[in-house]
């Protein structure tokens, strides 16, 4: 390479001295330069005429004039350096210019040609006698594109175009400059090691701390280009530099405000991760401290409103209240916390209602307001937030004072945010909402006129896509509302409904805001009984569907689900509202989507993928690959290291967008357009296929049973006589008389049972009797499944009984006299089960008994070493068998139990949690086997599970998902049929019921002959029939089958 013009030493030597070393290279060593040992390679030859070689000749003659002439314009350069006088400059350049002549494109030196001649004008412009910057530039970028990367003098030709960057940056303030030379940085310092020449120039004051501290008083930019920047900035600052703070706070405000403009839950969780390490770096001394905790809480508030993560908004108010403390009152950022603290206590007030929270927020803002009179800068803020705290105070106590004084300061607000104001569309739609309320109160036309005028308005200031245009679309709905219930006019009404489907939409508004909408959306149609209802309620499963999705944890999934309280009604809702409209499909395929939730999001990283597999088998893999991964990194753990979860949470969502995009690849190809989305009614009547299937539906607005047969159109049957509230009272009653027959002595007659049976055959299971009788002409002992929903959970539906006698004096046959009952938690979860039946492998039985948990655990249970003994004997000897007792039964021990054999028999405590259904469980030696250990089973050669333990298949009241207990857990993980109970069992009885079940189970069963699971809905009706005269009637009908 050719010289770049720096005197780093002087040598001198003889010409013998040279050629001494023959035809060799030799290294010379330099004096050191800034601590670096710089040396020179040489090669020294002869040359002499020869005729032949004339081109050779002539070649050398012009090398070597390339390089006189190149030491002539180093040795002016140097001395225009040092005496400052232009005309050996311009020398320099004439010689440079020379060389770059002779070095036409091609030639192996015309890159170091293109950069003496450079660096020579470069500090020719730096002192002022030179001004042609843009033809130094573009000759740095020629002399770079020669040195591409992998090159070894690629670094160092970067470097050369960064000084140009910033000089002409330095003189002119071109911001594109001193952008892209911190793009080059960023390039150029992973390839300069520790400790070498180069390095310790680039890290220099006029290095890349130039280039920190300029691009750091740019202003910010939330394009995609300006993030990017401030991301490479902070790049450029390791740890340790003192201006990464800046960097950091610089960022965040970039991505807060694409945020704002943009709605990306990407940008705002970065931004908080941002945020924590802005605290990190200040510590309670640093003066800007409470800035930091400030910028922190605002942002996790704006992720629970976006998001609805209440651990954000807990710790957000602690944010502020320690930001509160560390601040003096008067200073105006104990202005923006006041604030900042009131906004988010009336977020508080609006999940908990707690007049506190409400109160403390508006004597929060009425001292703000006090700190910011008029003509302060950001008084319209403060006006604007004391009138949202009136405004949600006026909604719970409905003083019609808070909304008047809401109205005025909303106005004033208005004035100090005119047309062009960033904030003029929010002051535009906050006043119409308080003008909305008010004409609800007066029915004063000027008040909704205004209304709807101020959302148009907040519409048109608005770009498409930006978030806040869902509150826009949200508040003009509800002035169109609003105006139809008092003036009754049908346009208004369709005016509402279309800003409905508009605020549920809006792809940039986060999911726990559209699904409310959609959830007012479902209220407004059901009143009004509008057209689009079941529009409305699909487009709540859909928006409820997509927002768990996006949660990594079941536990942090049901969470979710149960912030929108109330919520846990709308799939039976939606049904009952199907079946008004004669569209029974429909009512089959709502109630699938709206109830059972939690274990669909969950299968889908399960699903059988055969057919995918013989169509294209590199995406089938791709997805086999990526559920693997989002099935690993989802778990039921609660980490207290927020930056941890909060990292987790985004590379969790990440991975779900990449699930979603090969989803979105199958769903193209021929055959696969419904993969995993909500079933069709001609996929769910597959549970059918062995017998029909009766839905259950318990709504406010109706009670009815649809019978899905095994083919054909479903059937309905009205229950006319029956309510959702008869339904309460009935759950209640039968809790109650269970409780009294466990008190009582086994041959003492269970009269309020007797009556509750009778009740439930009578109002309930004979109407749906006569249709499976007389109109699908079902044999008996044909099987048939139950599909409860809501209160219809809690009842014991197969055991419905006449308890009457005809008049030859047979008695009346009950529903198990007529058929063999099983029960489903969903219509999917029976269809999977079918689905893993095709692979089965040879039976392996164990035992599981844990009757003497550790101490303080639960009470012991005396007859569990027996029946675990009875099980082993009954278990057909040619079956490879095992059983594991006392201290043995540990968690981990049922567990490796559970994974390594397909017939299990579970005798031991069963606890169902029903504040948190996950955490129900069996009771061990040690710890508990959760429903979560369950789930994170993946057993898909799993065949049969008898659950002798108390309470397995009592489910969650909380969602819509009523079906989370321990039996539908063992479902997923894989078992198809399970025996489980409804409440408690006693375990001195019990083992009646379990003998004879298993007799009847492996009855008949010969040498050779395969173990069946599909026998046991009858092996457990023939069980309870033999055992009338030896267990209470109670203890008979705790147990119930599930699955196939």
């Amino acid at each position: 390479m050719l010289g770049n013009g720096e005197v780093v030493g002087k040598l001198e030597t003889s010409w013998d001295a040279l050629f001494d070393h023959g035809n060799e290279p030799f290294d010379i060593s330099l004096p050191p330069v800034q601590g670096v040992q710089p040396s020179l390679t040489l090669k020294a030859a002869v040359l002499h005429p020869c005729d032949n070689h004339g081109s050779a000749l002539v070649d050398s003659i012009v090398e070597s004039e390339i390089a006189r002439e190149t030491d002539a314009g180093h040795e002016r350069f140097a001395t225009y350096v040092t005496s400052k006088m232009v005309s050996h400059l311009n020398d320099a350049v004439q010689h440079f210019q020379l060389v770059l002549d002779q070095c036409a494109v091609g030639h192996p030196d015309r890159a170091g040609a293109l950069t003496n001649l450079a660096r020579a004008r470069l500090e020719g412009y730096i002192r002022n006698d030179l001004q042609d910057i843009d033809c130094i530039t573009s000759l740095f970028r020629e002399a770079l594109a020669l040195r591409p990367q992998g090159h070894p003098d690629h670094p160092l030709y970067l470097y050369h175009l960064t000084e140009a960057l910033n000089w002409r940056h330095d003189y002119q303030h071109t911001a594109a400059d001193i952008c892209e030379s911190a793009q080059l940085y960023y390039e150029l310092l992973p390839l300069c090691p520790e400790d070498t020449h180069l390095r310790s120039v680039v890290a220099e004051e006029n290095g890349v701390d130039y280039v920190i501290r300029e691009c750091n008083k740019l202003p910010i930019d939330a394009s995609d280009e300006g993030i990017h920047l401030r991301r490479v900035i902070l790049e450029l600052c390791p740890l340790s530099n003192e201006r990464r703070l800046n960097a950091l706070d610089k960022l965040t405000w970039a991505l807060r405000s694409r945020f704002e403009q943009c709605g990306s839950i990407d940008d705002l969780d970065e931004c908080i991760q941002c945020n924590r390490e802005t605290v990190s770096l200040c510590s309670q001394e640093h003066s800007e401290h409470s800035i930091c905790l400030n910028n922190l809480a605002t942002s996790l508030q704006d992720r629970f409103k976006n998001q609805g993560k209440h651990h954000d908004l807990n710790e957000a108010i602690s944010l502020f209240e320690e930001a509160l403390r560390l601040y003096p009152v008067g200073d105006e950022f104990h202005n923006f916390i006041l604030n900042n603290m009131g906004e988010t206590l009336v977020t508080c007030f609006k999940q908990h209602g707690d007049l506190n929270d409400i109160n403390r927020a508006i004597s929060l803002h009425r001292e703000a307001l006090t700190l910011r009179p008029p003509g302060n800068l950001y008084r319209d803020y403060t006006l604007n937030n004391l009138a949202n705290a009136l405004k949600s105070r006026y909604d719970k106590l409905d003083a019609s004072e808070d909304l008047n004084e809401a109205i005025d300061l909303f106005r004033d607000s208005l004035q100090l945010r005119p047309c062009g104001h960033p904030e003029h569309h929010a002051a535009l739609f906050n006043l119409s909402m308080v003008l909305c309320s008010r004409f609800t109160q007066t029915q004063k036309n000027e008040d909704v006129e205004e209304a709807v005028r101020l959302c148009q308005e907040s519409l048109e200031a608005l770009p498409s896509l930006h978030p806040k245009k869902y509150f826009s679309y949200m508040w003009l709905q509800e002035a169109y509302l609003s105006r139809y219930r008092v003036q009754g006019k049908s346009a208004d009404l369709s005016l509402a409904v279309e800003n409905f489907r508009l605020a549920s939409r809006h792809p940039t508004q986060g999911f726990p805001g559209r699904i409310l909408i959609a959830w007012n959306w479902i209220d407004a149609a059901e009143r009004h009984s509008d057209p689009s209802t079941l529009e409305a309620y699909t487009t709540f499963f859909d928006l409820l569907d997509r927002h768990l999705a996006s949660r990594s944890s079941a536990i942090s999934r049901r969470e979710a689900a149960t912030a929108f309280r109330g919520a846990q009604s709308l799939p039976v809702d939606a049904a009952s509202r199907a079946i008004h409209c004669d569209d029974l499909q429909r009512a089959v395929e709502l109630l699938e989507q709206g109830r059972g939730q939690q274990w669909s999001l969950a299968s889908r990283l399960r699903t059988p993928l055969e057919d995918l597999q013989s169509t294209n088998p590199n995406l089938a893999d791709n997805f086999s690959e990526l559920s693997k991964c989002l099935s690993k990194t989802q778990g039921p753990a609660v980490s207290t290291d927020r930056a941890a979860a909060d990292l987790a949470e985004t590379q969790y969502r990440k991975l779900t967008e990449q699930w979603g995009a090969v989803v979105a690849e199958i769903r193209n190809l021929k055959g696969f357009s419904r993969f995993l989305l909500p079933p069709l009614y001609e996929d769910l009547q597959a549970a059918a296929r062995h017998g029909p299937v009766i839905i259950l539906v318990a709504s406010q607005y109706s009670c009815s049973a649809i019978i899905v047969p095994t083919s054909g159109e479903p059937h309905h049957v009205p229950l006319a006589s029956i309510t959702l509230t008869d339904l309460q009272s009935l759950k209640d009653r039968f809790a109650r008389a269970i409780r009294e027959s466990s008190r009582m002595k086994p041959k003492e007659s269970r009269t309020d049972l007797i009556v509750l049976l009778q009740t439930i055959w009578e109002e309930i299971m004979l109407p749906i009797v006569n249709i499976l009788e007389h109109v699908l002409e079902l044999k008996r002992q044909s099987r048939i499944w139950l599909c409860p929903t809501a209160a219809f959970t809690s009842i014991p539906l197969h055991a419905a009984h006449p308890f009457q006698t005809k008049a030859d004096r047979s008695k009346e046959p009950c529903l198990e006299d007529l058929y063999i009952c099983s029960y489903t938690p969903t219509l999917s979860a029976l269809i999977r089960c079918r689905q893993l039946m095709k692979k089965r492998i040879p039976p392996s039985f164990v035992a599981i008994g844990q009757g003497q948990p550790r101490t303080g655990k639960s009470k012991e249970l005396l007859a569990v070493d027996s029946e675990i003994e009875l099980v082993r004997k009954l278990v057909p000897a040619t079956v490879n068998r095992a059983t594991i007792s006392g201290d043995a039964a540990t968690r981990a021990g049922a567990l490796q139990a559970l994974q390594d054999n397909n017939w299990v028999h579970l005798a031991c405590h069963g606890k169902q949690d029903r504040e948190q259904p996950y955490n129900s469980h069996f009771v061990m030696k040690d710890e508990p086997i959760t429903l979560l250990d369950i789930m994170e089973k993946d057993i898909p050669h799993a065949e049969f599970a008898f659950l002798s333990a108390c309470h397995t298949t009592v489910g969650d009241e909380e969602t819509p998902d009523e079906v989370i207990h321990l039996a539908a857990g063992l479902q997923f993980s894989g078992f198809k049929s399970v025996i489980g109970t409804l409440w408690e069992v006693d375990d001195a009885v019990a083992k009646h019921v379990v003998k004879a079940f298993y007799e009847n189970m492996f009855k008949d069963l010969e040498d050779g002959d395969v173990m069946d699971c599909t026998k046991a809905a009858w092996a457990l009706n023939r069980a309870t029939h033999s055992v009338k005269t030896k267990v209470p009637l109670e203890q008979r009908m705790v147990f119930i089958h599930v699955g196939v």
